[in-house]
């Protein structure tokens, strides 16, 4: 089996090479830059998923392409035989559900709002002062969750951890992530050491912590 990722550079699909190291899947990376003015994924993409956006992935077994970060690491946990996947215990298995959506559905938004309004002069600072504490709720209860396991949903890694780390890299970044809240940056250099981590950045590119 040997999947392509379809990878631009800077984004979400980061994530998805980490995956495929640490499930020590066979693929293949194809590249895409940004558009310098725009930022925007380029037109390229668009061949290959009609809503051109990054991560995609191509399965050549199976001749599917699959599209949405949560949707492909789902997927490959199937291929990869349940590797990473849910825990059996029912407390765990509802908390990996629980983060494979809030990455995405809650904790994204929040940082993406804050990361437009700062490219808005004068209006955009009076903005980001309002959107701060909305994501401080989200880091507090992340911290919390934290303080509690070593990983989201228990006592080992799964592909929620994988899920989760974009948008605290992107917190870290630029929302206000520091040493205030130390088990979540700890969780953050743990998986930053991680082998497949390394392994995915020196083959996925430049990658500027979102």
């Amino acid at each position: 089996m040997t999947i392509i990722v379809h990878h631009l550079e800077n984004s979400r699909s980061q994530r998805v090479l980490w995956m495929l190291e640490e499930l020590g899947l066979p693929y293949e990376v194809k590249r895409y830059e940004r558009d310098k003015r725009t930022m925007l994924a380029p037109d390229e993409l668009k061949r290959v998923h009609p809503l051109g956006k990054s991560p995609i992935i191509e399965d050549r077994e199976t001749g599917l392409v699959v599209a949405e970060s949560g949707a492909i690491l789902s997927y490959l946990v199937d291929r990869a035989g349940g590797t990473l996947g849910a825990p059996m215990d029912d407390e765990d298995g509802l908390r990996f559900r629980f983060w494979m959506h809030y990455a995405e559905g809650s904790m994204m938004p929040p940082l993406l709002l804050r990361l437009a309004m700062s490219r808005v002069p004068l209006f955009g600072r009076a903005a980001m002062r309002r959107v701060q504490p909305m994501i401080d709720v989200h880091l507090d209860y992340v911290e919390s969750e934290l303080s509690q396991r070593p990983w989201f949903a228990g006592e080992e890694i799964s592909a929620v951890d994988v899920m989760m780390s974009f948008p605290l890299e992107a917190a870290r970044s630029r929302a206000g992530l520091d040493s205030s809240r130390p088990a979540t940056m700890a969780w953050l250099d743990t998986i930053q050491a991680r082998p497949a981590y390394q392994a995915a950045l020196a083959k996925g590119g430049p990658y500027s912590y979102a």
